[in-house]
């Protein structure tokens, strides 16, 4: 038990760790110390403070990375990053990080580390060095002057003392400094944790909040999917197969009086029972491709693309395909966008461009139309924020007045 510290190669891990700590801080505390002492000096002529505000979240976000990335390499404690996405304009989003507690942490964290592992750094060396002294003091005390070693308020000459000292760092060597490296880096990853890495309990309450969202969420589209599949129902197949019956009806009323008559009957009501297979084709298909459960993203949206009236330029990057809720999420995604850019956009052309990288898959689509979409006045982006919300993911519009519109969105799609 002791000597657990020298039966694990993780002591080693945590004294690198704690003796670059102090190096980094001390660069990180000097830049953000800077910054925030600039920003809050300026407070009282607001337009100056503002880039140096923006410049220290930029920069502390940056620090707190690489302080995640450095406790990943070095320890293997993976830590996520605690901020929310953020959406809108630059100074919305300044406003977010100004009042966004994960961001003060974050600050705090670069500000403390400096002293903790200045003294971590300073406890740790005095207790390796100072041990290794101890312990080879026979080996140079005759080259000291006097034969004598000064340990602050302690002379050490030959004798008993030298002795005790000996066994004092062979002590300090295998106990205490290893001990001592093991308590220090607990110490200042459980600092790291706790500022570094999301709140527990904000994190708990942000994940209800967002099962929440998401079921509310899953349950408006739910309804607004049942809406839409009524109206179509009503607006085309239902109508078609009325027209279909009426028009049986009179060609059996004329079979027998006016064969001539009744055929055409029969023609037009072939040509709408087609017709109303063609309008169940489009709503089926609306539901879920079959293109997409056999062959995957790229097929499906080849086709959608092939299909829409404006050129659209495809690019797919999916190598382990996602679950079918996810490629059905994506496949709609596609299918409202260049909907929306048929409808409203007056675009010339259109790309789109779908991404798996590790755990996302980043579907983006832009057009070259007149822009101004907004995803709460329109029906139809609005029940795609639901849809996407539904699986917890996001999306973000940027489509300023003259266009281009981008929509971007990111999905969840780790196995």
């Amino acid at each position: 038990m002791l000597l657990r510290p020298w039966r694990r190669s993780q002591t080693w891990w945590e004294l690198a760790y704690t003796q670059l700590g102090f190096l980094t801080a001390t660069v990180t505390f000097s830049v953000v110390i800077t910054l925030l002492a600039t920003t809050a000096g300026l407070l009282i002529v607001l337009p100056l403070a503002i880039p140096f505000a923006w410049l220290l979240f930029v920069v502390a976000e940056w620090f707190g990375r690489m302080e995640r990335s450095r406790l990943r390499g070095t320890l293997g404690i993976d830590l996520a990053g605690p901020h929310a996405p953020e959406s809108g304009s630059w100074w919305a989003k300044l406003k977010a990080r100004a009042g966004s507690g994960t961001r003060w942490r974050e600050i705090g964290f670069l500000i403390a580390s400096f002293p903790v592992t200045a003294i971590g750094f300073t406890v740790t060396v005095v207790a390796w060095s100072g041990s290794a002294a101890l312990l080879a003091l026979p080996a140079y005390l005759e080259a000291l002057p006097n034969d004598t070693a000064r340990f602050g308020l302690f002379d050490l000459t030959w004798g008993p003392e030298v002795a005790g000292a000996v066994a004092l760092g062979l002590i300090g060597l295998v106990l205490i400094a290893p001990w001592t490296t093991v308590g220090v880096a607990a110490f200042e990853t459980a600092m790291a944790r706790r500022l570094l890495g999301p709140a527990p309990d904000l994190e708990l309450s942000r994940k209800v909040e967002r099962l929440e969202a998401s079921r509310t969420a899953a349950v408006d589209s739910a309804e607004a999917e049942r809406r839409r599949i009524e109206r179509d129902l009503h607006d085309g197949a239902q109508q078609r197969l009325v027209s279909l019956a009426m028009g049986l009806g009179q060609a059996t009323e004329r079979f027998d009086s006016d064969l001539d008559t009744a055929k055409e009957l029969v023609v037009e009501a072939h040509g709408e029972a087609k017709a109303a297979l063609g309008d169940l084709r489009d709503l089926v298909r609306g539901f879920h491709p079959a293109i997409l459960e056999d062959r995957g993203l790229d097929a499906a949206l080849s086709a959608l693309a092939a299909r829409a009236p404006v050129p659209v330029t495809l690019n797919v990057d999916v190598a382990e395909r996602p679950s079918l809720s996810i490629e059905s999420t994506a496949y709609f995604v596609v299918t409202e966008a260049l909907t929306n850019v048929a409808k409203h956009a007056k675009a010339t052309r259109a790309s789109v461009s779908i991404v798996r990288r590790a755990d996302r898959l980043v579907v983006e689509v832009t057009d070259d139309g007149v822009g101004g979409a907004d995803p709460l006045a329109g029906s139809g982006l609005r029940g795609l924020t639901e849809r996407i919300s539904s699986v917890d993911g996001w999306m973000q519009v940027l489509s300023p007045d003259g266009g281009p519109t981008t929509i971007l969105v990111e999905l969840p799609c780790g196995s």
